[in-house]
């Protein structure tokens, strides 16, 4: 599959109000006496039409990032606005509704249901959201189509690869057209050739306008974005420490 040429946001992107912000998000883990102080202080904004990877060493917060940006996790102190929503001034079944209307996820463990052929998996965001079935059904064909599985939309994930499973994923990620996709380590369980073809998907979604989000270990899937940010110690540093790598931004995150 060729890998098309990334497109940049528009000039005055950063003009525009940002589709999610974040302000002072802290998240803390307690096992009895013991805490993890897993975010610090996170500000962000993301822009439509961005695609932003997140890098930084296991352990330093980028899941609880992902996870708490986009109201899959609890915060404890802080705001996040997603597609001009607050997420945490709704209550948990609005916050529900509206992840699943209007975000998409791609998770390394794929997250398919095992006795739901890929057809059905694609389909069952629209059908929870309340889209009638036939248009439920000619959507999700679509979706498969567009990742380059119509002929497999009859097989459960069992029945199908690795990279197969991952573009279903993909294509369930999408078919609600979400105001932003999260992808979770989206080439972590693949091997190398497999996860370049998931890249190379990834670039086209992005191309043809989707925001993405996406953490990642593969330095070299970090460096194919627009803006690359590192996280540390659960912290985000001022933007005015920003700098350039490979022609992107690099957020720098420190203790």
């Amino acid at each position: 599959m060729h890998r098309p040429d990334r497109t940049e946001p528009p000039t005055d992107a950063t003009t525009m109000d940002p589709i999610l912000s974040a302000r002072g998000v802290s998240k803390t883990y307690r096992t009895g006496s013991h805490e993890v102080h897993a975010l610090r202080g996170v500000d962000l904004d993301v822009h439509s039409g961005e695609l932003v990877m997140v890098m930084g060493p296991s352990g330093n917060g980028k899941t609880t990032l992902l996870n708490c940006l986009s109201g899959l996790d609890d915060i404890d102190t802080g705001t996040v606005t997603v597609d001009g929503r607050d997420l945490f001034g709704m209550s948990d079944g609005d916050r529900t509704r509206h992840r699943a209307a209007r975000m998409g996820f791609v998770f390394q463990a794929f997250n398919l249901i095992p006795v739901l052929s890929a057809r059905e998996n694609v389909e069952l965001p629209l059908l929870v959201t309340g889209t009638p079935a036939k248009a439920a059904r000619q959507r999700a064909e679509q979706m498969l189509a567009r990742v380059g599985l119509a002929d497999r939309a009859g097989h459960r994930p069992g029945e199908l690869s690795g990279g197969e499973q991952q573009r279903v994923t993909v294509a369930r990620a999408l078919v609600a057209e979400p105001a932003i996709v999260w992808a979770d380590e989206p080439t972590g369980a693949l091997d190398s050739h497999t996860a370049g073809g998931i890249v190379e998907l990834l670039h086209e979604v992005h191309a043809a306008g989707q925001t993405l989000v996406v953490v990642t270990h593969d330095e070299a899937l970090g460096r194919s974005g627009q803006r690359l940010v590192h996280v540390r110690d659960g912290r985000i540093a001022d933007h005015d420490d920003d700098a350039e790598v490979g022609g992107h931004t690099r957020i720098e995150v420190s203790s």
